[in-house]
């Protein structure tokens, strides 16, 4: 989630209501996978910018939010008069290693983010040889099938309920990382625990009406693509970012608990790539800080 404003709007927006009316439309998502860079991401957000009429904005990022706002920074700090940041901290680039790699050495073959290319054989061995219809293609097929993950992306599949892995990664206060279980994907998870004050079944089956409409194809093309974004990120190898920026974490929150996150913030690292930077360490809260404490973040 990435959230622009004009500066003088920025403290009433940051108070906003979690329940806030959501907009009846869901924008259609780029039909190639190869739209999801961070450069044709940050490229739509000053399409915004400059059609809204806003020259200099205030940024707010969280998850993977934060990482576009940090690269929005990157490429246009002339549009930018501030930057908060919340659970995902700055990565600097590695220029030996691809992200792809890094996450595996780290969570192993098994965490969610390194799925999405895997398992393309099994489509290609387990499902019987149709004929080509000339009329349509095949992804209008399998598209009406709506609980069908990522089938757009050449990769695994997986029957789920929608609102139950809604649930599950909304309620979960664990620091460690999702992982996908090769064998059944996410079909057998158990139950979600009961819902976080802060999230309603409403809440709830919004999102998961919103997913069944348009999959989640868009958002883990954005992952299949992550080491195109680095190899084209290049040229801005060790670029420092030079706009103020407040960072703010739980210490519940599984981007905290990385191995070497903590160091990297608490030891000078951080500070050495953001020189005008504040972080916010806050207790007892998990990786959706601003729903569970949207008071204290504010």
């Amino acid at each position: 989630m990435v959230l622009v404003a004009p500066p003088a709007l920025l403290p009433l927006i940051l108070r906003l209501p979690c329940n806030s009316p959501q907009p009846s439309q869901v924008r259609t998502v780029p039909p190639l996978a190869t739209s999801y860079t961070v450069f044709h991401i940050v490229g739509d957000l000053v399409g915004l910018v400059d059609k809204l009429g806003i020259e200099h904005v205030f940024l707010v990022g969280h998850d993977w939010g934060a990482i576009i706002a940090r690269y929005f920074c990157m490429f246009r700090p002339n549009r930018v008069k501030a930057l908060v940041n919340t659970s995902v901290t700055f990565y600097p680039k590695n220029p030996a290693r691809k992200p792809m790699d890094g996450f595996r050495a780290l969570f192993g073959d098994d965490y969610y983010i390194c799925r999405p290319n895997r398992v393309k054989a099994l489509v290609n061995t387990s499902v019987a040889f149709y004929p080509i219809n000339p009329t349509r293609k095949p992804m209008d097929s399998f598209r009406p099938c709506s609980m069908m993950i990522i089938i757009s992306a050449g990769t695994w599949i997986a029957q789920i309920d929608t609102a139950k892995l809604v649930k599950r990664f909304l309620s979960s206060r664990s620091p460690k990382p999702p992982c996908i279980p090769k064998e059944t994907g996410y079909r057998d998870l158990p139950d979600p625990p009961a819902l976080p004050s802060w999230l309603s079944e409403e809440d709830v089956n919004y999102y998961a009406a919103k997913f069944s409409q348009k999959g989640f194809t868009g958002g883990l093309n954005y992952y299949r693509y992550l080491n195109l974004t680095w190899e084209l990120a290049a040229p801005w190898t060790a670029v420092q970012i030079k706009v103020p920026v407040k960072f703010i974490v739980g210490d519940l929150d599984l981007g905290y608990n990385i191995p070497g996150t903590k160091e990297y913030i608490h030891n000078g690292g951080f500070k050495k790539d953001v020189p005008l930077l504040q972080e916010v360490v806050m207790e007892g809260v998990s990786h959706f800080l601003n729903q569970e404490k949207p008071e204290r973040q504010s």
